[in-house]
């Protein structure tokens, strides 16, 4: 088994509010829910207007299936017309011996 913790560094341009922000955000981290069995969470940036941190929680049977997810995560993030990604950071969890 392999896992991995993503932090995700958003860029909203269009967002002139708070309120405004979530609605964005919010169908975005829904999204990512259905793409697969991910954790999801707004971790940064939470008074920002224009500025979002979601860290995603990924686990796949072997680092093939890890990379797969990362890119689907990735093509679906780039897919979405009113964020743009700043930066993606994986950090690959060790296996237990």
């Amino acid at each position: 088994m392999r896992a991995a913790a993503l932090r995700v560094e958003l860029h909203l341009p269009a967002v002139q509010s708070l309120k405004f922000k979530r609605g964005v955000l919010r169908p975005v981290v829904e999204g990512i829910k259905r793409l697969g069995s991910y954790s999801v969470a707004e971790v940064g940036h939470q008074d920002d207007w224009q500025l979002a941190s979601i860290g995603i929680a990924v686990v796949a049977r072997d680092g093939a299936g890890l990379e797969m997810q990362v890119s689907r995560l990735r093509r679906y993030l780039d897919s979405c017309l009113e964020i743009e990604v700043i930066e993606m950071l994986l950090v690959e969890m060790e296996e237990p011996e």
